[in-house]
């Protein structure tokens, strides 16, 4: 009798142990997809955000590019060459300046499409996890309870060895 009530016991705290298991599982799913949709959504407004301002400081660099050349040339029919010097220096330094930015845009891009291509390998661990996750958890339970039945057996066999 003993044994049998131990083995009745062993049985429901091995169901509990898996439907613990199982629930915690199923949370920590639920919690990573959350988790990548946030970061799906930072990800892509901050992509059309780098896109405006790159558009932007192309605009920029037009307007104010045309705007140095004719006054460069206005300078040049009044005969102030100092002056054009005094603007050429300081264009250089607002090339300069832009190149920076935009290698720094460059960079920031780069590191955009790297967070994508994560993005996506991501996506594809989900939808993998997503389509077996059934799968998973009935291999999981089958494991765990086959590993339970061969603890009960031995500790069955142990008692009954006393």
């Amino acid at each position: 009798m003993m044994i049998m009530a131990m083995v009745v016991v062993e049985m429901v705290m091995v169901l509990l142990i898996v439907v613990i298991v199982v629930v915690v599982v199923m949370v920590l799913m639920v919690v990573l997809v959350m988790v990548m949709t946030a970061a799906m959504m930072v990800i892509n407004v901050l992509m059309v955000l780098m896109v405006f301002v790159m558009v932007v400081e192309m605009v920029v660099v037009i307007v104010v590019t045309a705007v140095v050349m004719v006054v460069m040339v206005m300078l040049v029919m009044m005969g102030k060459m100092v002056m054009v010097v005094v603007i050429v220096v300081v264009m250089m330094m607002v090339l300069v300046m832009v190149t920076v930015v935009m290698v720094v845009m460059v960079k920031v891009i780069v590191v955009m499409i790297m967070m994508v291509m994560i993005r996506m390998v991501v996506v594809m661990v989900m939808e993998v996890v997503k389509a077996h996750s059934c799968g998973v958890m009935v291999v999981m339970l089958v494991v765990v309870v086959v590993l339970v039945m061969v603890v009960v057996m031995v500790v069955v066999m142990v008692m009954v060895k006393r």
